[in-house]
């Protein structure tokens, strides 16, 4: 059976959202239809090879953004309707029925939402974070009302998000939804606390082709340079700043050191004036945001990870980050924190280590201990390697994804529970 999916989802393309590709791609490779419906149109200067592979432009649509302003959104909705009236006339009134849709008509959402001429029909409406399922909730309402809903929790919407909107924020959308999943057990148990009903949202990791990602022994290197790298936005949640201040200390015992900061970001500037106050500006460079082929080969060149996350002033959080698994999956051992998702994926003393957040003085003696037993770095490779072929093989994880939509099809989740809360692997 040939499954019709929407994804919906945030800015598209994203060069720092992977894990979405990766399944668009892995249903495509099954025969499925997909089609994309982003907020935002991303930077098509630099993508990702499989959204040129794959045509994945071709196959996106855009959303009209929604002013927060009601009276802008009433004057620039004049322009909206008037566009989509012409269009499509039909879905346009449809999405004006206040008598069926009440306030979410009325204030125009559901308009911002129309897509003229869709002319398609979907079994699936798949929102890729909480934030995007009430676009999501309005687009079924108004263009595939026979759809199930299944949206996924990653971080932001599970943590600052509801930091921000309240605890009720997602009541609508848990009465309403059809399925849930989430990146980990941290935020499946974080959604069943604010109202989801736990039989209907089970744990669905973000996979990883590890063919992509080929596995290299790491040894002490024949130049004497060792090199660490971190990839991520430049946003506090990331921790970067701890990182910097660590590789500040060691270097003053081991001044052949090298670190790539792979990314980029709001905090960009303040990094870099931290980095240059430090006096560290010859070994710590920002490189701005690399395409998944440049990032394997910074990677490749590497000895250690650091992926420093920290819970940010406004509540947002880590899932099992995909850098993480990208280094591993390479060989590379790893420091990371105890935060968020991240103890389901790195295991203390085995892959790497974790260190409490926001403490660069542990942290920097951990790197100061990889950095005096490179004879530890192989078989912390390996088990790092092991434990993300096992866990979040990309693979295993799309097949699953086709599972689950074909079960929650069925309408038979009671029949299907068991598999379905079963842990995906």
């Amino acid at each position: 059976m040939t499954l019709k999916i929407a994804f919906i989802v945030d800015d598209f393309p994203s060069l720092s959202q992977t894990f979405v590709i990766n399944q668009i791609v892995g249903l495509l490779d099954r025969g499925h239809q997909v089609d994309i419906y982003a907020e935002t149109r991303g930077n098509t200067a630099k993508v990702h090879q499989a959204i040129l592979d794959y045509h994945l432009l071709e196959r996106t649509y855009y959303f009209t953004p929604i002013p927060n302003n009601l009276f802008w959104r009433s004057i620039l909705g004049i322009g909206v309707l008037l566009n989509s009236f012409f269009k499509d006339p039909l879905i346009t009134l449809r999405s004006l029925n206040f008598f069926k849709y009440g306030l979410l008509a009325l204030s125009l959402r559901l308009l911002y939402t129309v897509v003229p001429s869709l002319n398609k029909s979907y079994d699936i409406i798949h929102c890729q974070f909480g934030t995007q399922s009430f676009r999501g909730m309005w687009f079924r309402q108004i263009h595939a009302t026979e759809a199930k809903l299944i949206t996924i929790f990653r971080g932001h919407d599970i943590s600052v998000f509801v930091k921000e909107r309240g605890d009720r924020v997602y009541d609508r959308l848990f009465n309403t939804g059809d399925f849930f999943l989430a990146n980990c057990d941290y935020f499946r148990k974080k959604a069943i606390q604010l109202g989801c009903n736990e039989q209907k949202i089970i744990v669905y990791r973000s996979g990883l082709d590890c063919d992509r990602f080929i596995f290299k022994p790491r040894y002490f290197p024949v130049d004497g340079c060792i090199r660490l790298a971190t990839t991520g936005r430049l946003v506090e949640k990331k921790g970067i700043e701890y990182a910097i201040r660590a590789v500040a200390k060691q270097a003053k015992i081991t001044p052949n050191i090298e670190y790539n900061i792979i990314g980029d970001g709001e905090l960009k500037e303040k990094l870099q004036q931290l980095i240059e106050k430090l006096n560290i500006s010859n070994i710590v460079k920002i490189l701005g945001w690399k395409n998944q082929r440049e990032l394997i080969e910074i990677l490749d060149r590497s000895h250690i990870f650091i992926a420093p996350s920290i819970a940010a002033k406004n509540g947002d959080r880590d899932a099992p980050i995909n850098v993480l698994k990208e280094a591993m999956a390479m060989g590379l051992p790893v420091i990371s924190t105890y935060h968020g998702g991240i103890p389901e994926l790195v295991e203390d003393g085995v892959s790497g280590f974790l260190v409490p957040e926001r403490d660069a003085e542990t942290l920097a003696e951990k790197l100061s201990y990889l950095i005096d037993r490179p004879e530890q770095w192989e078989a912390m490779g390996k088990a790092g390697r092991a434990f993300v072929e096992a866990h979040y093989n990309l693979n295993k994880l799309n097949d699953e994804l086709v599972k689950i939509y074909q079960q929650v099809l069925t309408k038979d989740t009671e029949k299907h529970r068991a598999t379905l809360l079963e842990p995906v692997i």
